[in-house]
Order: C-alpha cells, then sequence, then structure tokens
C-alpha cells in the first residue's frame, strides 16, 4: 500500500467549507422558491441564510483562486489540449474504466498525484465548473440579490426571468453534481478511501504488479 498526499490543508478546509455553503444554498434556495408549499424555516431566515452563504462562496471561490494560482497549482484542472492524441486516448481509457472496468476490477488507469490530481474526464469537469458554470452562477445570484441595483445589467440580460432561470438551471445541475460527486467519491478501494483523503490529506493506493 502507498501513501499519496493529494490535499494540502487550505484546500481540504476550502473543499468542506464550499460544500455547506452549497448545501445551506440548496436547501434555502429551495424554501425561497417553493415557500408556497415548503415549510422548513420563514422566509426572511431563508432569505438571511442564502445571503450569507452566498457571499461566503464569493469569498471562498476567491480563495481558492488566490490559493492555486500563487501555488502554480491552477495547472492541475487545465486539460493538456496541446498533446490532443495522448488526452482523447486517455479520457478513452477513463470512460472504459468507469463505465466496464471498474465492475470487473480492473485497476484505474489514472493513478493522482499532488501535480496530476484529476484524470482527463475530471479536468473537463472540473475546469467547466470552476471556470464556467460557478461563475455564472455567483453572477446571477448577485444581480438576484439587488434587483434595483442591478436593473439596467439584468434588462441586459434577457429580463429577470432570463437571470432567474438561468440560476434555477445551474442550481438545478449543482444538485446533480452533488449527488454524482457523493457516488463517484465511494469508488475507490473502500468506499471511503477518497472521503478519508479529503479528511487527512493522505490517499492509499494500492501498489500494482508489474
Amino acid at each position: 500500500m502507498k501513501r499519496n498526499y493529494l490535499h494540502p490543508l487550505p484546500v481540504r478546509m476550502w473543499h468542506w467549507l464550499n460544500a455547506l455553503c452549497f448545501f445551506a444554498l440548496i436547501v434555502t434556495g429551495t424554501q425561497i422558491r417553493y415557500r408556497g408549499i415548503l415549510n422548513w424555516m420563514s422566509f426572511r431566515t431563508a432569505v438571511d441564510i442564502h445571503n450569507i452563504c452566498g457571499f461566503s462562496l464569493i469569498g471562498l471561490f476567491l480563495v481558492w483562486f488566490a490559493y492555486y494560482a500563487g501555488s502554480g497549482m491552477l495547472k492541475v484542472y487545465v486539460p493538456d489540449l496541446l498533446h490532443i492524441g495522448n488526452y482523447m486516448l486517455s479520457s478513452w481509457k477513463q470512460a472504459a474504466y468507469y463505465g466496464y472496468g471498474i465492475f470487473v476490477g480492473k485497476p484505474n488507469p489514472h493513478h493522482a498525484t499532488l501535480q496530476h490530481k484529476f484524470n482527463p474526464m475530471q479536468q473537463v469537469a472540473y475546469f467547466s465548473i470552476m471556470f464556467l458554470l460557478l461563475p455564472l452562477q455567483i453572477i446571477t445570484g448577485v444581480l438576484l440579490w439587488d434587483l434595483d441595483r442591478f436593473a439596467e445589467i439584468i434588462d441586459a440580460s434577457g429580463g429577470i426571468k432570463a437571470v432567474s432561470a438561468a440560476h434555477l438551471l445551474l442550481t438545478v445541475f449543482f444538485t446533480a453534481f452533488l449527488f454524482v460527486h457523493v457516488y463517484l467519491t465511494t469508488l475507490g478501494p473502500t468506499p471511503f478511501t477518497h472521503i478519508k483523503a479529503m479528511i487527512t490529506g493522505y490517499e492509499d493506493e494500492e501498489e500494482q504488479d508489474h
């Protein structure tokens, strides 16, 4: 068994705080949208918690970007399209593992390290989330936070219905992503290997025979 150091302390703290904010935003956002149906908390409480967690998420995003950019680790999110042939081959191998190999005991073709944490499919997913979808979610959330202050931007973006619909669709995506993300964390050597690694920083990996 080999121990790999994958998650520095700042990354682990960001991850769990980010997850907490996302969960609270989903719960309070659902209460706000369906206040006539749900009664989990008062509308005012839901709005206050939603706003606090929303701005906390913005702060966490800035901390994430500053840490990864400052440490030179931002590249772990960027797909290696300069070597597109190797990248596509690695993506195919990873897809074959997820679709078939994992069910018949095949080894994972990707071996995570601190400098190469994500497999090709994860890189595409996380790059899209961190550099496109999450910023869009933040922007639409800020616009909806103060309709009067951002009225001109909202009108230029297609109106309140368009901004609200975009925010809702992104929320649906992130909710689905959380379920998929939790499921994928169970696909290690044991169901809790990846979760434990995000707590301790270290992940145990079985050494392959050559």
